[in-house]
This record gives structure tokens, sequence and C-alpha cells, in this order.
């Protein structure tokens, strides 16, 4: 059976005048083959697809590994790899400079010697920031379960308890609800730690008359969701009220706006040029969003530096904030896809000024 994902690798490694790729990174490895294990590597070459693992996974790598032939490989996984080579008489080989240490370059130095080993960056996750109709399904379910788990936090939440039990409940929930783990450590940011944009869950204690954050995902068959709301509690300073307003302004906007082939930067100047506008640009200091899939963070980035171009099958997050220290802050995040003609929003939790 071809597989589309090794073909286009394929078609990418000869454009370097390479015939051979070694893949490290367990993201990639299950990117390719659909392998879940937790230890392994492929090697593609022009004529062979390998999946190289270990005695434990000899009867599920191949019922997950379609089309790959797989190798039980030998103490030493280079001296497998070297021989792999050798069947087919290649002398070089690709490697995954950005998932490699030195330590392990200096093995594969060794180990695979005379082969020359040629660094390379970026081909797997090229192929990754463009999600077909199954990623796409899984991803959307993904985005449900945060939906999900964020209606069952405005159940649980209550001024007394930690930001850490709220944290817990969450997690909770969407392992019961089909989830791997959470997508990250999950951001739950009450009072003035709302002003941090990575305030992940601490053992303060929700008060009365305060904001509350949430920034969470759930990481389901392989794929990420990322969502954030603010909700608030009691009656809190107007001036949060004012902020929680203008991101939302800006965060709708640049929904109305986004684009197939407008770049990051242009993206990004969507919800920070309203955000500006109203004077608070200093206090917006990190990205509008950044790719989503198999890892939280990927290409492509909706920043002020980037030349990131916005294609069909990208997914995105559309993340403006505001964040005033010794306040609170704002933040609000949904998920999006890009399409032919603008773009499929993912997540569809409420953003409506929530008090509780």
């Amino acid at each position: 059976m071809s597989n589309k994902r090794v073909v286009e690798l394929r078609e990418k490694l000869q454009g370097k005048g390479l015939s051979a790729m070694l893949v490290a990174s367990p993201v990639n490895r299950r990117y390719l083959t659909g392998f879940t294990g937790s230890a392994g590597y492929v090697l593609i070459t022009l004529n062979e697809s390998y999946l190289l693992t270990d005695f434990r996974y000899m009867t599920q790598a191949p019922q997950q590994a379609v089309g790959f032939t797989v190798v039980e490989h030998g103490p030493k996984v280079m001296d497998t790899v070297k021989d792999l080579l050798a069947a087919e008489g290649i002398t070089s080989l690709g490697f995954e400079q950005d998932h490699v240490t030195y330590g392990v370059f200096s093995t594969y130095s060794e180990q695979l010697a005379p082969i020359s080993l040629a660094p390379i960056t970026g081909l797997v996750e090229e192929l990754r920031i463009f999600k077909d109709a199954e990623e796409l399904s899984i991803m959307q379910r993904a985005a449900d379960l945060a939906d999900q788990t964020f209606s069952h936090v405005l159940t649980i939440l209550s001024s007394g308890k930690t930001e850490r039990e709220i944290d817990l409940e969450m997690e909770m929930f969407m392992r019961k609800h089909g989830a791997t783990s959470s997508s990250f450590d999950t951001i739950v940011a009450s009072g003035e730690r709302s002003a941090l944009p990575h305030g992940v869950a601490s053992q303060r204690v929700i008060q009365g008359n305060e904001f509350v954050t949430f920034d969470f995902g759930a990481l389901l068959d392989g794929y990420c969701s990322d969502l954030t709301r603010t909700v608030a509690l009691g009656n809190p300073d107007p001036k949060l009220k004012e902020i929680y307003d203008i991101v939302l302004e800006a965060q709708l906007h640049a929904l109305d706006h986004i684009k197939p082939g407008m770049t990051g930067r242009e993206a990004d100047a969507l919800t920070r040029d309203i955000i500006s506008r109203y004077g608070y640009g200093e206090y917006f200091g990190h990205s509008t969003g950044h790719g989503l899939g198999m890892e939280v963070h990927e290409s492509p980035r909706l920043s002020k530096m980037s030349d990131d171009v916005l294609q069909p099958g990208m997914v995105v997050t559309v993340e403006p904030g505001i964040y005033l220290p010794g306040l609170g802050g704002v933040r609000i995040e949904d998920d999006i896809v890009i399409t032919e003609t603008g773009i499929h929003i993912l997540t569809s939790s409420s953003k409506d000024y929530t008090v509780l």
C-alpha cells in the first residue's frame, strides 16, 4: 500500500540530493507510520520504508505501521541501519538535526562510518503543516472535548478552591472522555496571576471579584486542541472588563478577516493593531497564534516576525491577550482551519463575558 506521506518525503529528499533519511523524532515517527510505541526509528530510502524497533513491539508494530518493513534492530541500532543502507548501496544519510543531540550525532558518526551524514531540518514537519481529512476529523474531536471540558469547568469553579484542584478536575474529565492526556500543562491563572501569560496552575486559592484564565487542550488520538477562555468571579475591577472587551474585539476581528494567502505577520496585525489602538500594545507581548497538530506548537506562526503564508489545510490558533501586572489579564483563543475561502472554527465555547 502506498503511503502518501512517505511518497512526499521521498520527493523532498530527492530535491536535496539525498537517497535516505533517518527519523528519530517520536512525533514524526508516528506521523509517518502510525506506530504508537515508545521506541523506534524510521528509515526511508528511495525504494524501501523501514520501521526499526525492539522486541517489545514486534507484534504491535506490524499491525500499526502498514506498508512498512518492520525490523527488530540489534543491540546497536546504528549497526542495523548501516546494514540496511549497505544492502541498497547507499553511502549518505540525512538525519533530523533538530532532534539529535551532539552526543547522539557522535554515536551516529562513529557507528555508521564511512557513511556520510547530512543534517536536514523540517522535512517531515513541512508535511505535517497540512492536515488531511482524517487529521481534521480527529482535531475536531479534540476541540469538541476541550469545549466540553470548559463547560464542565463552569459547573465546578468557585472561590475557595485552588487552581490545582480545578486543573485536576479538568485533567480527569478529559481523560475520562477519551484523551490520552492534556495537550500541555494546563494554565489556571486567577486574580493577579491571570496577568501571567503562562500561569500554570498553582496552589493559589481562587478568590471572589477576580478573573480566572483557562488555557488548556486535549491530546486525543495523537492530536492536540488548544482553548483559552477568561471568566469573572463576582465583581472584578472595571478595568478588567474593559480589557476583556478589547481582547474580544481583536479576536473576533481576526476571525472575520484571516484568509488564505495572508502572511503570519498580516494575521498578527489584525489583533495587534486593535489592541495598540486602545493603548494596550505594550501589554500584548506574545504572538497572535501558532500552528497546531500533533504538537501544540507547530508551524506556521502568526507573529509580527512571520512571513509564513497561510494556506488551506493549515490549523492555527488565534489568541490575543492583554496582561496588566498586579491586576490581571485576559486571553481568548480558538483553533481554526484555513480553508479555500477563509476559515473554519473548530472550537465553539462561548466568548460572552461570563460572571459566576
